[in-house]
C-alpha cells in the first residue's frame, strides 16, 4: 500500500492580491499543470495606477472563469485536488477578500483543506518552480511594487529578514519616476525599455545608506533627486534626455540592490542568491546581478518573467510546502492587507 507521504499532492491555488486574477494547479510544489492569469493592466493604465475599487470588482467578474480555466488546462477535476491555497495578505484588502472568500467556498463545498499563503512567500517560491535543484538555505532579494526585502530563506516558509526598505519600495520608485518623465503606467517595464537607449552614467544620482542597518534600502531620496533634476532643467529651459535619465535612475536602483545582496551573501557565508518579485524581471537588474555573482562565485537563481509578476503557480508552490508542514487555515481565514513577512 502506498504511503501517504509518497502520494502526489495537487494544489489548486488562487491569487488576487492586486490587479491580476490568477489560478493554477501545481503538483508537488514544483510542477505547474496550469497557470491562468487575467490581467487588468490595460484598465488601470487609463488611471495611471491601480484603482482598488475597480480591481476588486474585476476580480469578482473574473475569478470563477479563471479557476475553471486552470482546472480545465490541468485536465484534472476539483475532486482530485489535495488542498486549496489562497493569498490572504499582504495586498489590497478588497482584492484579497475576493480570493479568500472564493477559496473558502470551494474548500468548504469540496471538503478540501484550506491553506492561507503569504504573498511574498509565494514570490520566493516561484524560484522552486523554475529551479528544481534549488533548496534552502539561500539569500533572496524580494523586489516588487510594494516590497523590497533582503532575506535569508532558512527553510521552506522560514525567513530571517536582513534588510527592508525604509520608505518607497523599488517598484514604487520606478512607477513614480516613470510618471514624472511622462512614460506612464506600469513604470517598471517602461523605464526598463527606455533605459536601453540611454547612458546609465549620464547623470550621477545618489545611493542611500541607512546608518546602522547595512542591508536596509531607501529610495525616496533618489526619487526626490530625479524630481529635482527635472524641475531644475525645466526652470533653466534645458532639454532632458528621457533615455539617459531612465538609464541613470535605473542604474542607481540596481547598484544598491545588487551591492546589498552580494555583500550579505559574502558576509554571512551563503553561496546561493535568488531574486523574486515583479522587479526581478528587470533586464538591468538581472544582468548586473549575474555579473556580480559570477565575479564572487555565487550561484544565482531567478524565475522566468511570467513567474515574477503575480500568478497562481507561485502560490501553489508556497501552499504545497505549507501543506506539507501541516499548516491548515480555518473558515475564519481573513484578508490581512498589511501582513508582515514571517507572520501568520
Amino acid at each position: 500500500m502506498m504511503n501517504i507521504a509518497d502520494k502526489d499532492v495537487y494544489i489548486l491555488a488562487i491569487e488576487s492580491s492586486c490587479d491580476e486574477t490568477a489560478a493554477a494547479v501545481v503538483r508537488n510544489g514544483r510542477e505547474v499543470l496550469s497557470n491562468v492569469i487575467a490581467s487588468q493592466i490595460d484598465l488601470h493604465t487609463l488611471y495611471g495606477g491601480v484603482v482598488p475599487e475597480i480591481a476588486s470588482r474585476k476580480h469578482i467578474e473574473k475569478i470563477n472563469q479563471v479557476i475553471e480555466a486552470a482546472l480545465k488546462e490541468s485536465a484534472m477535476p476539483l475532486e482530485e485536488m489535495t488542498a486549496i491555497a489562497v493569498t490572504y495578505g499582504p495586498g489590497l484588502v478588497g482584492a484579497l477578500l475576493v480570493g479568500v472568500a472564493e477559496a473558502k467556498a470551494i474548500a468548504y463545498g469540496a471538503g478540501k483543506p484550506l491553506v492561507g499563503v503569504h504573498h511574498i512567500e509565494g514570490h520566493v517560491s516561484a524560484n522552486f518552480i523554475d529551479h528544481p535543484d534549488l533548496e534552502p538555505p539561500f539569500i533572496c532579494l524580494i523586489v516588487s511594487g510594494g516590497h523590497t526585502h533582503l532575506v535569508v530563506v532558512k527553510d521552506y516558509g522560514e525567513f530571517e529578514i536582513l534588510g527592508r526598505t525604509r520608505d518607497d519600495a523599488a517598484g514604487e520608485a520606478f512607477d513614480k519616476v516613470a510618471r514624472a518623465v511622462g512614460l506612464g503606467y506600469p513604470g517598471g517595464p517602461k523605464i526598463d525599455k527606455t533605459a536601453r537607449e540611454g547612458d546609465p552614467k549620464a547623470i550621477r544620482f545618489p545611493r542611500a545608506k541607512v546608518e546602522g542597518a547595512p542591508y536596509d534600502f531607501s529610495f525616496s531620496g533618489l526619487k526626490s533627486a530625479v524630481l529635482n533634476y527635472l524641475n531644475h532643467a525645466r526652470m533653466m529651459g534645458e532639454e532632458v534626455s528621457v533615455p539617459d535619465l531612465a538609464a541613470s535612475f535605473q542604474y542607481a536602483v540596481v547598484d544598491v540592490l545588487v551591492s546589498h545582496t552580494v555583500e550579505a551573501a559574502k558576509v554571512l557565508g551563503y553561496d546561493k542568491v535568488a531574486m523574486a518579485g515583479g522587479v526581478a524581471s528587470n533586464s538591468a537588474l538581472r544582468e548586473e546581478m549575474r555579473r556580480a555573482c559570477k565575479r564572487t562565485g555565487l550561484a544565482l537563481y531567478y524565475p522566468s518573467p511570467i513567474l515574477c509578476t503575480d500568478n497562481g503557480a507561485m502560490i501553489g508552490a508556497a501552499g504545497y510546502y505549507e501543506y506539507q508542514k501541516g499548516i491548515r487555515s480555518g473558515w475564519d481565514l481573513n484578508a490581512v492587507p498589511n501582513l508582515k513577512l514571517g507572520e501568520r
